[in-house]
């Protein structure tokens, strides 16, 4: 069934005008699904209830968003530094909504005008209304139904972000498919850690299938995995095959940076400049990691993480670098290339 998920800066109230609440933690989920011709297809929204206070759900958010939603309460920092973090993360489908508070009013030209220069000038603007959201949301859906195909034609990643045993079932790690697809019985691998394991069923949107894609928030229950191999910071992905009889190699779809050459996409809205001893953050695939700036050449930024980062070989999605004292707190995308 396809889904959409939407990374959301907003209040709770806009998010239950659009899908009913389904998970209310650190970063609040909703859902929508309904029936078209017999197929379920589903609006997914992720709101990092703590933001601006907390960078890092945001981010994650984003990592897992194809699409976005952003209530414009005023013109201020955090709209600004929203803006960046959409842009950056190259959310390019989004809807804004203006709602200011009772008795104020906002300039929505310069609303669209912040919105362009951004370089979110494909986001669309509605109303607080649940069903027109939806239909924005569904057409969104429909523009970005191939993209979504051909994500699924990549290597599997999962980053887990919760992982509990289950009497009965067992040991079973939930996070969201972000590239390609894990089936009933499939033998996996769980990243940096090294441990395997086998598939022994899936659960997407609290019923059992046989097989989750890009997109979908997926429950895997696990078969031979030890617990501490999804410890910390764990993506998912299909083990390496190497079997010289019937010639068929498969290499692993992550590799690990200990040092990387960086080469950054400043935002518009970003002043600082980063120097040689700057500590950084980066965000992919739900990992947040820490490294320092350890040379400059050429526009190259040399940048040693503390612990190892992981970034698919192949069609790795923009990283995002942030310094938590800057202001915006994003300072744009990048391009990481392995050294070491």
């Amino acid at each position: 069934m396809p889904v959409l998920n939407i990374a959301m800066v907003g209040s709770d109230e806009l998010a239950r005008e659009l899908a009913k609440p389904t998970d209310q933690r650190d970063v609040h989920t909703y859902v929508h699904k309904e029936s078209v011709d017999g197929q379920a297809r589903i609006l997914s929204l992720i709101r990092p209830a703590k933001y601006p206070e907390r960078l890092r759900p945001l981010l994650n958010a984003l990592s897992a968003a194809r699409a976005g939603l952003i209530e414009v309460n005023a013109i201020d920092a955090t709209l600004g530094e929203a803006l960046v973090a959409f842009s950056s993360a190259g959310i390019e489908h989004g809807v804004a909504v203006i709602a200011p508070p009772q008795g104020e009013w906002i300039d929505e030209e310069m609303v669209r005008t912040l919105f362009k220069q951004a370089g979110l000038s494909g986001w669309t603007f509605e109303q607080a209304d649940g069903i027109e959201l939806r239909n924005a949301f569904f057409m969104i859906m429909d523009n970005v139904a191939e993209l979504l195909a051909s994500i699924e034609e990549q290597p599997l990643v999962v980053p887990i972000d919760q992982h509990f045993n289950v009497k009965g079932i067992g040991l079973v790690a939930i996070g969201y498919v972000q590239s390609g697809v894990v089936s009933v019985h499939d033998d996996v691998a769980m990243l940096p850690h090294g441990g395997t394991g086998s598939v022994k069923s899936l659960q997407v949107m609290d019923d059992d299938v046989q097989r989750a894609g890009a997109g979908d928030r997926v429950g895997i229950a696990l078969r031979n995995a030890k617990e501490e191999s999804l410890s910390g910071t764990c993506l998912i992905v299909h083990p390496e095959i190497e079997d010289k009889k019937t010639n068929t190699f498969r290499p692993l779809a992550l590799e690990a940076h200990i040092v990387s050459s960086m080469t950054m996409t400043v935002s518009p809205f970003q002043k600082k400049q980063l120097e040689v001893g700057d500590v950084v953050h980066a965000s992919i695939d739900l990992q947040f990691n820490v490294g320092r700036v350890e040379s400059v050449q050429e526009g190259a930024f040399s940048v040693r993480w503390e612990t190892p980062l992981l970034q698919r070989i192949d069609d790795a999605p923009p990283v995002l670098i942030a310094q938590l004292d800057s202001k915006p707190r994003i300072m744009g995308s990048a391009l990481l290339r392995k050294i070491e």
